[in-house]
């Protein structure tokens, strides 16, 4: 395994996982295990999860650059992803943040489209399936309602007249439109791969 940053980058975000959903359970809160975070955890978990998401974008953009992309590096930037994303996501069910079946149809959709792509590279048509704009546009209204959600309390604007912005209600509806464009883009991707299912 070569080590460049761009690898560095994505264990870093396999090393946040821990950091963020142990977080929730630090010896100061354990007496109030299965009661609302408070809020200054609310605003770690969250800074950690969007360091950890930018991450995300960072590394692949610098193997682009920089010519540092690997065979390794390709495979783990989507375990790294999908590991985030599941751990967010039981989190916030365990708190009645969002759920289950919601997160079960994300966790879901991300093991069965990781499994046709191994599946189709294997049978040399990776290309086949590679990342369409409904999965980014899926990927990026799933990061911003984890963000929102994670963060939880109302955020207040101005000071003649108040503005309340309410993450809960935005982070629900944006994680509604994540699971949809789930089931959408995976049909999609399933519908890509169809003639090569419909051979075997």
């Amino acid at each position: 395994m070569k080590l460049n940053i761009p690898t560095m980058l994505t264990w870093l975000r396999i090393v946040l996982i821990p950091v963020f959903v142990g977080a929730f359970y630090w010896p100061e809160n354990l007496r109030t295990l299965g009661a609302m975070p408070s809020h200054s955890v609310n605003i770690f978990v969250t800074a950690v999860f969007a360091i950890a998401a930018f991450t995300d974008w960072l590394d692949g953009y610098l193997a682009r650059r920089w010519h540092q992309t690997s065979a390794f590096g390709a495979f783990l930037d989507p375990v790294a992803d999908k590991l985030m994303v599941a751990a967010a996501l039981i989190v916030l069910v365990e708190f009645g943040r969002v759920g289950a079946i919601v997160s079960l149809i994300i966790i879901g959709r991300e093991i069965a489209v990781s499994a046709l792509r191994e599946w189709m590279a294997g049978d040399g048509q990776g290309s086949s399936v590679a990342v369409a704009m409904i999965g980014k546009v899926k990927t990026a209204a799933q990061m911003l309602a984890i963000l929102f959600l994670l963060y939880w309390d109302e955020i207040h604007f101005g000071s003649a007249i108040k503005i309340t912005f309410k993450t809960q209600l935005v982070g629900h509806v944006l994680i509604v439109i994540a699971a949809f464009l789930t089931l959408l883009s995976m049909a999609y991707y399933v519908k890509l791969a169809w003639p090569q299912i419909k051979g075997k």
